[in-house]
């Protein structure tokens, strides 16, 4: 049985339906796809890049790659390959289908010249085997209006001295006016992590591009203007609108917020927060060091609800990741990686600059300082996880005394990484 299995891309649009409902399988969100759902799901797709695992003619794993801009330390953003879509049928489990389909995908993103590859891991055990390492977490709060110490009579960014604004838009002025400014919050050294968002992507956010039953809710769109009109960030929100005896009981959900300065960041959290009716704030996926709890009098007010893992980073070319980041200080570091699968391994040399200066890295046959295995290197490369506690695991080996600590330094970086989208 297991040689009628084929791993291929394929072969046509008219076998993109069938992979869907596979997708749609292994997800969970029913055995039936529509036509209507199909065209949507297909635009911007590169059929290239779509993998699926034939049992006959039925579609029993599935595994697409697409291109992605990410953003690293310092606000460069190397080429990277997201991988998605990623399911294995109920009926076809243990057969190697994962690792075939994978091993196709990383040898073509190696032949590209991507710098790393991508994933948001629905599972935490299954990743690490291919090289994948958590390089950034997420956190959701739940806040209850009550217990802020907030001003309830906050009337605006006015109220905090700022000359900027919070305005209501609809979808349209936001799908307008909001691409540029993530661009600019993404791409700013700001918060490493983040990741492209192309048309598609908000049609899709703003109910542009719809199909029957996609579960799609409307939701209120804010924009926050600086002193010289000028949008720097954005919110997106929906209520439940509920009522008890009379008396609201409103929970906003946050979608999306970000921003490009500091001052608009907590004039969209004050909006969200100082709105009439609403008893609880759910916050949506932020970064674990996202300003919310401390803006609020009372930082207990915002209870968490969500803490986890999610973008997942696997290298591909050592030397190009590391040379694309910035660092804190000068210095330089002899790394010995692992890769059983062969794509990133070896011993190199980064040597850094400093604030403003560039990085080196390339292969040597000097002693290692340091080793470790490539999925540590991807949980590293960001600067969330801690060579020091690594070392304590044991997950990282240090063969010249403070090593490790030269390389907590060396990675560290102000603010944890953050990617704020799920693809």
């Amino acid at each position: 049985m297991v040689n009628r299995v084929e791993i291929r891309t394929l072969a046509g649009p008219e076998e993109y339906p069938e992979w869907l409902r596979a997708v749609s399988t292994g997800f969970f969100r029913g055995p039936v796809v529509t036509d209507e759902e199909a065209q949507v799901r297909a635009l911007g797709t590169d059929l290239a890049r779509v993998q699926g695992a034939f049992d006959g003619g039925r579609c029993v794993a599935t595994f697409r790659t697409m291109p992605q801009s990410m953003t690293v330390p310092g606000g460069a953003t190397p080429a990277a390959c997201a991988v998605t879509a990623v399911t294995v049928s109920p009926t076809h489990r243990r057969r190697g289908l994962l690792t075939g389909m994978m091993a196709n995908a990383l040898s073509a993103a190696k032949e590209r010249g991507d710098a790393c590859a991508s994933l948001i891991a629905a599972e935490y055990p299954i990743y690490g085997r291919y090289g994948f390492g958590p390089a950034a977490w997420t956190t959701e709060w739940e806040v209850l209006i009550s217990r802020t110490g907030l001003d309830r009579r906050y009337a605006g960014p006015a109220d905090l001295g700022d000359g900027g604004r919070v305005e209501l838009v609809d979808a349209a002025e936001f799908r307008k006016l909001l691409p540029a400014v993530h661009e600019r919050f993404r791409t700013g050294a700001q918060r490493q992590g983040a990741v492209d968002r192309d048309e598609k992507w908000w049609r899709l956010a703003t109910g542009d591009l719809r199909f029957p039953d996609d579960g799609f809710t409307p939701a209120f769109h804010a924009v926050y203007r600086d002193a010289d009109g000028q949008p720097q960030g954005g919110v997106t929100y929906t209520s439940d609108n509920v009522w008890q005896a009379k008396q609201p009981e409103q929970t906003v959900t946050v979608r999306d917020l970000f921003a490009t300065t500091a001052a608009g960041e907590a004039a969209l959290w004050r909006f969200v927060l100082a709105m009439d009716w609403v008893q609880r704030v759910r916050t949506g996926l932020r970064a674990p060091d996202d300003i919310l709890p401390l803006l609020l009098p009372d930082p207990r007010a915002a209870r968490t609800v969500t803490h986890a893992d999610w973008l997942w980073i696997r290298p591909l070319d050592v030397p190009r990741m590391l040379t694309a980041r910035s660092y804190p200080v000068a210095g330089t570091l002899v790394l010995q990686v692992r890769d059983k699968d062969g794509y990133a391994g070896g011993r190199f040399k980064l040597e850094t600059d400093g604030p403003g200066g560039g990085a080196r890295c390339a292969a040597t046959t000097e002693d290692p300082e340091l080793s470790l295995d490539v999925s540590e290197l991807g949980a590293l490369f960001l600067g969330d996880e801690s060579p020091m506690r690594l070392a304590a695991l044991g997950r990282l080996a240090e063969h010249r005394e403070g090593a490790a600590q030269r390389a907590e330094v060396l990675f560290h970086t102000a603010r944890r990484p953050w990617c704020p989208d799920v693809f």
